[in-house]
Formats: structure tokens, C-alpha cells, sequence
């Protein structure tokens, strides 16, 4: 009789098989996870240490501009007792920081103005137009960024004075115009190169002129990079001091840096450390209200420009 042997037992399935080079890409991608997470742990302790030392100084400021000048002397680092607002009222009024603070306004709102306005309109030709000498006078604004203002302060001085500008309102207007356009025309020329051509070729197509489809359709669109040069000046604007200084020298027109300057000079005899850091506190926050209102505005108008 005939036997069959039983079939020979498969053999058993097994995992697919483990490479040294997978070993190695598994190391390797821990090895990177670790130095991301020691990389992110160290820049969030420069950044907390940086807003430390940037925030700390703003926050004494206003604390001292609450306390009377003893506190001031004794115990700079305490909290006030009590708020002391009469140091902001004679600040204001016996240090004549709202004279100062309305030239101030004056200056920079009208050279604000004046800034954007004739800056836009440059950068905008500069950037869509294509013309003879058009990159000479590009670099032209370019250029007068990298030229020190204290070299000019002299031949500067004489052609205001020439012009019967000087300790005016308006002179001190045009020169900050003309101090803040050579960085609005190159920030806003690389922005308007990032806007679509096919609207304003649209535009034209549909009968609307250049001034119109500038003002109506372009600036619209650069809202954004508007906005953040826009603050650049302001900050700029806002704390100038060199410029008035020189060209700037009636007591009735000085300008709020000028006030500053003054007011701290006058402690040597006075002694009114209350008030100077309540003039101080009133020149500071200003600036810092526009930042806090416009800060998202400012980030995307620098991160819009990179874009297309």
C-alpha cells in the first residue's frame, strides 16, 4: 500500500526586513528633532530675554512718572504709594510740553503727509513705467539713504536760511519730507513690483487714466506697505532731534524732542524728576499707541512685499 508523506510546513512570514540605513534615517531624524527642540528652546529664551530688557525700562518709566521726587530719590525700584497726576498736569502746562506737543503734531502730521503722497507717487512711476534714467534715479533715492544727515547739517542750514525757511513750521516740514523720502520711494518701489499688472491693465482698457487708476485702484492695493513705511516715518518723524535743533531754534516752535532736552537741562536747578518722566511718558506713548494699533498691519505690509 502506497503512503503519501505530509506536506513539508510552510516556513513562517516574517517582518520586512530592517536595513541598517533605515536604522541610521531613524537617528537621524531623532538626532534632528532634538537639535530643533534645543534650537527652539534657545531662541525662545533670547526672545523673552530681549522683550525683559525692552518692556522693563518702558514699565519703570511710567511708574516713576507717578511718584513725587522723593520716592523718586529713595525707593526707585518700589511701587508708587499713591498716583501723583498733578506731575502730569505740570508737565503739561508749566513745562509747556502742549506747545511742544502741537508743533510736534503739526510737523509730523503735515510731513506725513507730504511723505506718503510724493513718495507713493514716485515709487509707483519708478516701479511700473520703464523710461530712460529710470534706474539712475532709483538709486539716486537709494543712495540718499546711505548719506549721514550731520553732513549735510551746514549747507543745509544756509539753504533753508536762504529760502526764509528757517524757524518756520513749514520749513521744518519740507525737510523732513525730503529726510524720510529716499526710504519710503525704495520700500515702496520693491512693493508696487509685487502688485498684478492685469489690474491696471484692465484699467486702462476700461478708459481710466493714470492719475485714476493710481489713486482708485493701485493705492488701494498697496494699503498694506502704505501703512508699514507709514509708521517707519512716523517713528522717525517723532523722535527727530538733530534737524529741529539746528534748524529750529524759536521757543515757541521747538518741537517735542526739543522740550525734552530742555526739560531735562532745567533739573539741574530745578529738581523736578516727576515731571521730566511724565514729559517723558507723554512723548513715549504716542508712539507706542500707533505700533499697538497698526502692528498687524505692519507685519503683513513687510511679509506682503516678498510675496506674489
Amino acid at each position: 500500500m502506497k503512503t503519501t508523506e505530509p506536506p513539508a510546513p510552510l516556513p513562517a512570514e516574517r517582518g520586512p526586513a530592517v536595513t541598517k540605513s533605515d536604522t541610521a534615517g531613524a537617528r537621524t531624524g531623532r538626532r534632528k528633532e532634538t537639535e530643533g527642540t534645543v534650537l527652539n528652546v534657545f531662541s525662545h529664551g533670547v526672545l523673552v530675554i530681549w522683550a525683559i530688557m525692552v518692556v522693563l525700562p518702558l514699565v519703570w518709566a511710567v511708574m516713576t512718572s507717578f511718584k513725587d521726587d522723593n520716592a523718586i530719590l529713595t525707593s526707585p525700584w518700589s511701587l508708587p504709594d499713591k498716583l501723583h497726576f498733578d506731575n502730569w498736569s505740570r508737565a503739561w502746562t508749566e513745562a509747556n510740553m502742549s506747545d511742544y506737543f502741537l508743533n510736534t503734531l503739526l510737523v509730523v502730521g503735515g510731513s506725513l503727509i507730504g511723505t506718503m503722497i510724493l513718495g507713493s507717487m514716485a515709487a509707483y512711476v519708478l516701479a511700473r513705467f520703464d523710461f530712460p534714467g529710470n534706474r539712475f534715479v532709483y538709486y539716486l533715492f537709494v543712495g540718499g539713504m546711505s548719506f549721514p544727515v550731520m553732513l549735510a547739517l551746514v549747507p543745509l542750514f544756509y539753504v533753508v536760511n536762504n529760502m526764509g525757511l528757517l524757524n518756520t513750521i513749514h520749513g521744518l516740514i519740507l525737510v523732513y519730507i525730503a529726510y524720510s523720502l529716499p526710504f519710503t520711494v525704495f520700500f515702496l518701489t520693491a512693493f508696487f513690483r509685487t502688485l498684478p499688472t492685469s489690474v491696471a491693465e484692465a484699467a486702462f482698457v476700461d478708459g481710466a487714466s493714470h492719475s485714476r487708476t493710481f489713486f482708485q485702484i493701485m493705492l488701494p492695493m498697496a494699503k498694506p506697505g502704505l501703512i508699514s513705511v507709514a509708521i517707519f516715518n512716523f517713528l522717525g518723524q517723532w523722535n527727530q532731534y538733530m534737524l529741529p535743533t539746528v534748524l529750529n531754534t524759536d521757543p515757541d516752535k521747538k518741537v517735542l524732542t526739543q522740550g525734552l532736552v530742555q526739560l531735562a537741562v532745567s533739573q539741574g536747578y530745578k529738581g523736578d524728576w516727576s515731571g521730566l518722566f511724565a514729559g517723558l511718558v507723554m512723548a513715549m506713548l504716542p508712539v507706542l499707541a500707533a505700533y499697538i494699533v497698526f502692528q498687524r498691519q505692519v507685519v503683513s505690509g513687510l511679509t506682503a512685499g516678498a510675496l506674489k
